[in-house]
């Protein structure tokens, strides 16, 4: 039982001590973002008492999502590269589609 705490506690070590740099620190802040994401739409759900996502969700989505597609690129992880890729083509669809319907309820 003592070596697997020995183990656990090398990887915890190598995780987030021995490999701490700028780059992890951009992958917290960018998981910051996404996190805000959803406070924002929870208490923006809470004061409607409906469910509904205000324009700042997709604005933290689009940050976050940047922020976190960089570090992937970094870290040359292909499935994150994909997941983040793709997933700012809606966040980004989705902010268009309220500045279209806007500036139409404006026309």
């Amino acid at each position: 039982m003592a070596d697997i705490a020995g183990m656990l506690t090398n990887y915890f070590y190598d995780v987030f001590v021995a490999n701490f740099d700028g780059w992890v620190v951009l992958g917290f802040v960018a998981q910051g973002f996404f996190t805000m994401r959803f406070v924002v739409q929870w208490i923006a759900s809470e004061r409607a008492r409906k469910s509904v996502i205000p324009v700042a969700f997709w604005f933290f989505s689009i940050g976050g999502g940047v922020l976190l597609l960089v570090y992937a690129l970094y870290r040359r992880d292909p499935v994150f590269i994909a997941g983040q890729a793709l997933g700012l083509i809606v966040y980004f669809r989705n902010l268009y589609f309220i500045i279209l319907n806007g500036r139409q309820s404006s026309a």
